[in-house]
């Protein structure tokens, strides 16, 4: 039962349930001398307004610390509810939490966009991916230059991590052609394309193409003018084009020192603005620091969105330094990059990885000049920022990535302890929730 496991030695629960019984008692206690010393027209009630005062403080506080030790149970597997209840939760999960989970808005773009989202969507309902269109390389960059259409590669990707389909309905969209003029192109692109061509402009497609997927959320591109990233080497050099920029980092042996896009005055699209505005976190990254995160904020309407809005805006480390992007970078000198471009600060929390790879893969990063982002917390926290360290580290095909399960979970829990999601409500969704994540990985 889960009185139980909460109340095994070295939970730490207990003495904030004991606490928090003090607290009721003092509550108690001053409310009755309140009323008492108002029933004889006492003058003196500073004593019993003071009781209220701690008694309310100290309920408040221990409430905060048992909510906050709750959700870490959860997610480190030390509650299990789904064995209590199990019809119960299916209904909860499947008619209420997803459609009441928290909103989230996820900026970037490239592979690792669409990873996070993935493991996000077994959390919520209501999220939104604001994704560049800056990209003009690959199959992207043709259609780009052939069709005059935005670049769908970035934005299928975040489609498909976001749909609700078979198994091999994504796979024949991932397909790419191996022969003939279509060599390289992948189906999606295709389809989206053609959506495209029966639709009023390129975000109508895109609503079309995850209408037909069954989209969970809503996949945005951050503007609908035709935008070209370019960047300035330290060394005076202007690069032009998304593709062209890491590569001319690496032959001119010179680090960038700004992107900047045209046509400058880029118009973002309202429902992206509405989504920041109205969001409970935002998230920004992983992915390729200059080409796939700061392109967005370069879009200056979604800067200043993120400026003002309430929600918390975390960002997320990358797990080894980009080659020509990136070289040496630490954790700080990503965020840093990011706050010059947008002109103002816009991170509140950075999740970094603690995690290590076997020493074979290490090297093999190495020998491409690559390596293991740098945490240095005390120079992060100068920044005005809290660190959030996890080990998210999952190795794919001889690459490292970060591990959509673990990733998802530390954001819901980060999200769920520093907003306001304390009512018993909340907290019983969300333990259904955890539960149902813990055994969608055990499948």
């Amino acid at each position: 039962m889960i009185t139980r496991d909460l109340l095994k030695p070295g939970i730490n629960i207990k003495r904030w349930i004991l606490i928090e019984i003090v607290g009721i008692f003092i509550l108690i206690f001053g409310i009755i001398e309140f009323i008492n010393i108002r029933y004889l027209l006492s003058r003196n009630i500073g004593y019993p307004i003071f009781l209220i005062g701690i008694g309310s403080l100290i309920l408040y506080l221990a409430s905060m610390k048992i909510i906050k030790s709750f959700i870490t149970l959860i997610n480190i597997g030390n509650i299990d509810i789904a064995k209590d209840s199990k019809n119960l939760e299916d209904l909860i999960y499947e008619k209420r939490v997803l459609v009441k989970g928290p909103k989230i808005v996820v900026i970037g773009g490239g592979t690792g966009l669409s990873t996070m989202l993935r493991g996000l969507k077994k959390y919520t309902n209501n999220m939104t991916a604001i994704v560049t269109v800056a990209d003009d390389g690959g199959g992207s960059g043709v259609l780009r230059e052939d069709l005059g259409i935005l670049p769908p590669g970035d934005i299928r990707n975040c489609i498909l991590a976001l749909a609700d389909t078979e198994p091999l309905m994504e796979e024949l969209l991932q397909y790419r052609f191996k022969d003939g003029r279509l060599k390289d192109q992948s189906f999606g692109n295709l389809f989206l394309a053609a959506m495209d061509g029966i639709s009023n402009n390129f975000e109508e497609a895109v609503q079309k193409m995850s209408s037909v997927l069954a989209v969970t959320g809503r996949v945005i591109p951050v503007t609908l003018d035709n935008m070209i990233l370019k960047a300035k080497l330290k060394n005076g050099k202007i690069i032009d084009g998304e593709s062209n920029i890491p590569k001319a980092a690496i032959e001119n042996n010179s680090a960038i020192e700004e992107v900047f896009i045209e046509p400058v005055d880029a118009k973002a699209l309202k429902e992206a603005l509405i989504a920041i505005n109205e969001a409970d976190a935002v998230i920004l990254g992983p992915g390729s620091l200059y080409t796939s995160i700061i392109p967005n904020l370069l879009v200056r309407e979604i800067t200043d969105a993120l400026e003002k809005t309430k929600a918390l805006r975390i960002y997320v480390s990358n797990i080894m330094t980009q080659p020509g992007e990136s070289d040496n970078y630490g954790v700080k000198d990503h965020i840093e990059a990011i706050h010059k471009h947008a002109k103002c600060k816009i991170v509140d929390y950075a999740l970094v990885n603690t995690g290590k790879i076997n020493g074979d893969l290490e090297q093999k990063y190495y020998k491409d000049n690559s390596n293991m982002v740098n945490i240095n917390e005390k120079e992060v926290t100068k920044l005005g920022i809290e660190v959030i360290k996890s080990d998210f580290v999952k190795v794919h095909k001889g690459y490292v990535r970060h591990d959509e399960d673990k990733l998802a979970a530390i954001l819901l829990e980060t999200i769920m302890t520093r907003k306001l999601f304390y009512d018993k409500k909340k907290i019983l969704e969300y333990f259904y929730l955890s539960q149902r994540l813990k055994e969608n990985k055990n499948k």
